[in-house]
């Protein structure tokens, strides 16, 4: 089993923004942006469910009751909605993989790149973190496509993570979303967007 690292690498704190909410109003974004960092970044290095589930007690935060029975039709669902893809990453974290979603989350950013400069850093730094051999938060791969990302570090493109992003998704779809689609974190959570007895009170 890794070690757990008791900080937040920058790659986690781009995770964390990348699942800000986006649909408040343009005058409380400023302030709410700020507070849903802070929230959830707090839940990410404490994992602590009671805490989410209290979270989504909160108006702004809180999905549909459709959105959250939609996160169980499909992963791709899940990783869509902002408070869905938290929600799953405090899960693997749970589970002592959350270096999945982390890396996934990090290829959906590297694919954005415009600058061959910005791709290069990078791409060095999650192959850093997430790919060379007793990395901090290496990814479950094979030789072959850690490999070929070690050979294209110098002049990467932004393809060069697509093998291993679509390798580890496929990991997270055919295990962890299951477990988590049946787990009392997700029932919980059904029931707290609901409006339903189920939450447990802080």
């Amino acid at each position: 089993m890794r070690e757990q690292n008791t900080s937040m690498s920058s790659l986690t704190m781009a995770f964390i923004d990348r699942i800000r909410p986006n649909n408040l109003p343009n005058e409380r974004k400023g302030i709410k942006n700020r507070n849903w960092k802070n929230r959830i970044g707090m839940r990410l290095k404490t994992n602590s469910t009671q805490s989410l589930l209290h979270l989504i007690k909160i108006k702004a935060y809180r999905p549909s009751t459709v959105e959250v029975n939609q996160w169980a039709q499909s992963l791709d669902k899940l990783l869509s909605h902002n408070f869905g893809k938290a929600a799953f990453c405090i899960f693997l974290k749970s589970e002592f993989c959350e270096e999945n979603i982390e890396f996934w989350t990090a290829c959906e950013d590297f694919k954005k790149l415009t600058s061959d400069k910005d791709m290069a850093s990078m791409a060095n730094q999650m192959y850093e973190e997430f790919i060379k051999c007793e990395a901090p938060k290496e990814v479950n791969l094979d030789f072959h496509t850690k490999n070929t990302i070690a050979q294209s570090l110098d002049e990467p493109t932004a393809t060069s993570f697509q093998a291993a992003q679509r390798k580890v998704y496929s990991l997270m779809e055919n295990n962890s979303y299951p477990r988590f689609i049946l787990s009392d974190l997700y029932r919980e959570l059904c029931a707290a967007a609901g409006g339903g007895d189920e939450l447990t009170q802080s």
